[in-house]
């Protein structure tokens, strides 16, 4: 359903509220006034299999446009994740092959549905015409844009001032990313914050196809649980949209305090005049952090997992986590054999492995009925069930 709104301005202005930078606004109240849907995008490359809180900022942005009754594209990059996008790194990508990507980009759709009314998006993949370019046709496109340009970026120009090798294919990456947009010939272009210069490099390119060049509109990006970096998966600081409730609270309770108003703001979408309230409350310590961050914690469980399983992982971690409690519900795993408690370990999927699981039972991090184990080698045999755990949120129920 679309807002009515007084100008074109001031609908531009409430399409883009909250965004880091738009290129711009004149140029999108411009297109909005011819009174026809934009052709709106947001790309998103396949590196790993989890969409995650950070992306659904985005994404929210990009519904935004859905409701005002745009044409919306959701983008799967497809073939430029076999590229890599090099944006904030400080090295190289490692590779994916055709098979990471396709088991990757597998749920993607069913993920960023979480956030997007995918029922009116399209989804489309950019392999339907990059895999199709000729090199004939590459050279042309690398030829609109100079080693020079590409070097403004801060990441390429740390890289390189830093002796960090760049590899010539990374160049092509915001190359391949400009195609799209011509390709799709799109009206607007959306991404994080860290994305600008990819987005800004499209403008030119549509411009030498004959096109009108896209309005670029960048989101803010959410700092992982460590309270330091962007939130990544490659990081390890993310909460995934298919996290279970619990663990999606767990981890929301390990944000630092000095960032709750930043996650009130980007990943449970509270007003403005909250957010300002939160902050200063939390300045005079009239707000008390612990308190915050469960509202938080379970605003956010809510919003992917219903109301009912918020409450559930408020309640569990109480119990759980704060009281020490072992909880009443956990999955079981049956003995099957297995005596050695390494084995038992990566079996209930507490450890990538026999060497990790080890490590963990010598650093004290493995306990069987509340007793920790600190032998490496122990073995283990009960005749009644008995409780693995493995830190303060992992448990499963041994079955003889």
């Amino acid at each position: 359903m679309t807002t009515k709104f007084r100008s074109a301005r001031e609908r531009a202005e409430f399409l883009t509220e909250g965004c880091d930078h738009v290129e711009t606004l004149a140029e999108l109240a411009q297109r909005l006034e011819r009174g026809k849907p934009l052709r709106v995008y947001l790309g998103l490359d396949p590196t790993s299999p989890d969409l995650h809180v950070g992306h659904a900022v985005v994404l929210r942005l990009l519904q935004r446009f859905v409701d005002d009754g745009h044409d919306v594209i959701l983008l799967i990059g497809d073939f430029t994740a076999r590229i890599g996008d090099p944006s904030g790194r400080n090295a190289l990508r490692p590779p994916l092959s055709d098979a990471q990507i396709a088991a990757n980009m597998k749920t993607y759709a069913e993920q960023a549905g979480k956030v997007l009314d995918m029922s009116r998006v399209r989804l489309v993949y950019n392999s339907e015409w990059l895999s199709k370019l000729t090199f004939s046709e590459i050279y042309k496109l690398l030829s609109l844009t100079t080693v020079a340009q590409m070097l403004e970026r801060n990441d390429f120009k740390q890289r390189y001032e830093g002796g960090t090798p760049i590899a010539l294919h990374e160049f092509v990456y915001p190359v391949a990313v400009a195609y799209d947009s011509v390709a799709m010939h799109v009206d607007v272009e959306l991404g994080g914050s860290d994305q600008l210069f990819n987005l800004l490099i499209s403008r030119p390119y549509q411009t030498h196809f004959g096109q009108e060049p896209e309005i670029c509109i960048t989101a803010p990006l959410l700092v992982g649980i460590d309270g330091v970096k962007k939130m990544s998966k490659s990081t390890g600081n993310h909460i995934a949209l298919t996290d279970p409730p619990n663990d999606m609270f767990g981890k929301t309770m390990r944000i630092p305090d000095h960032v709750l108003p930043e996650y009130a703001r980007l990943a449970v979408f509270r007003p403005a005049e909250e957010v300002e309230r939160l902050r200063d409350g939390l300045e005079t310590g009239a707000v008390s952090p612990m308190d915050e961050k469960k509202r938080i914690a379970e605003d956010l469980v809510a919003r992917y997992h219903g109301t009912d399983a918020a409450r559930a992982a408020r309640e569990w971690f109480e119990r759980t986590i704060q009281r020490g409690e072992i909880p009443a519900e956990m999955p079981e795993l049956r003995l099957d054999g297995r005596d050695k408690l390494a084995d038992l370990v990566v079996a209930a999927k507490f450890a990538e492995s026999k060497r990790a699981a080890q490590r963990l039972i010598a650093e004290g991090g493995v306990k069987i009925d509340g007793a920790p184990v600190t032998d490496p080698a122990a073995r283990w045999s009960a005749s009644a069930p008995a409780v693995l755990q493995v830190g303060s949120r992992k448990f499963v129920r041994i079955i003889p």
